[in-house]
């Protein structure tokens, strides 16, 4: 019988003491049924008027994990956790430069939901679905519709894959990969392990966000792979590691090796003592620093752009604040380069 899932109560269960563990909710799959996707539910919880909520863009609405949510500080209008997920009007304000794909991926397309942009390397778009909209989202305007790649599109990259030899990656994204059941990533990875590909990488939020996603199944999953596997998780600010998360990281780090990427974030993470305080965080759950992105030039994310120089200049600050392998690489995606590009401060 399945579980009857209580979203209306849901703000009792994630300010109990004992937390989701001591409630009926024990799969992260019933968990998503509990998304908080109206701005006023959110602001309501978080003691916040309502008159802040905006319209919402018809596609790219608000979606959050209570999780997530209840990591926020109640009554704070610029929580930097709130400040990622809350719609607000300067989104849509047009701004010269910002596109809706700004990566060019478009035109990277080697397949359905296939990205051949580096030589060694495709990335396959997965699924659509997230459980958190990130407001800078660089893939925010992307055509999931038509371009996500589906089971019945895998017979292609397998042929892609056999016709280009220099290939010895795959990455897996979205979306969120992690969104896809263990059984579907177990099916992948049998695959995989029938060609010359050497590394799987997964990117994803769902660890910080969902942290429930890291389910045994998951590991046994990974575990499964009989080349490198490395997983890349997202996250901007420490406060968006609590002891939960922490915990889903550490026991990720037995099956893969984790990294992290972030996004330079104007009032969010644009100070030296908050990306300190992230990478010493995550280090403390085995997780390393990987990048630190500047804003990719999407069209409704212009309000968290940080410029290069107070980026250079957070940079330099950091490497005097924490020891080389702590310091992310800061960096950005140009469309048509064959690698990233570093930004040297």
């Amino acid at each position: 019988m399945p579980l009857e899932v209580d979203c209306k109560n849901a703000h009792i269960i994630i300010d109990s003491q004992a937390g989701f563990e001591a409630q009926a909710l024990t799969r992260w799959q019933d968990r998503l049924k509990c998304l908080i996707r109206e701005p006023r539910e959110l602001l309501q919880y978080l003691q916040l008027p309502e008159s802040m909520a905006d319209p919402l863009p018809a596609d790219f609405p608000l979606r959050v994990t209570r999780e997530f949510a209840s990591r926020m500080r109640k009554g704070d209008h610029r929580d930097p956790l709130l400040r990622q997920v809350l719609p607000i009007a300067d989104e849509r304000l047009e701004v010269s430069g910002y596109g809706i794909d700004p990566l060019g991926e478009r035109q990277a397309l080697a397949g359905q939901g296939l990205l051949h942009k580096y030589r060694s390397r495709i990335l396959l778009v997965m699924t659509g679905a997230c459980a958190i909209h990130c407001r800078y989202c660089f893939r925010r305007h992307f055509p999931y519709a038509e371009q996500k790649h589906l089971p019945q599109h895998w017979d292609s990259l397998l042929a892609h894959l056999a016709s280009s030899p220099a290939v010895n990656e795959v990455i897996l994204s979205g979306g969120d990969p992690l969104m896809l059941s263990n059984e579907s990533i177990r099916q992948i990875i049998r695959d995989l392990r029938q060609t010359q590909v050497k590394t799987l990488r997964i990117h994803t939020r769902l660890p910080v966000v969902l942290p429930q996603r890291v389910d045994q199944g998951l590991l046994d999953a990974l575990h499964s792979f009989d080349g490198r596997c490395v997983v890349v998780v997202h996250a901007n600010h420490p406060r968006e590691i609590d002891a939960e998360t922490g915990n889903a990281l550490r026991h990720l780090g037995t099956r893969a090796t984790v990294l992290n990427q972030s996004v330079l974030l104007r009032e969010i993470n644009d100070s030296a003592e908050v990306l300190s305080g992230l990478s010493e965080t995550l280090f403390g759950y085995g997780v390393l620093p990987y990048y630190l992105f500047q804003l990719d030039a999407v069209a409704g994310a212009a309000h968290f752009q940080v410029t290069d120089e107070v980026a250079r200049s957070l940079m330099q600050q950091l490497s005097t604040l924490l020891p080389g392998y702590l310091v992310p690489r800061l960096a950005r995606e140009i469309a048509g380069e064959p690698s990233k590009t570093l930004i040297s401060f």
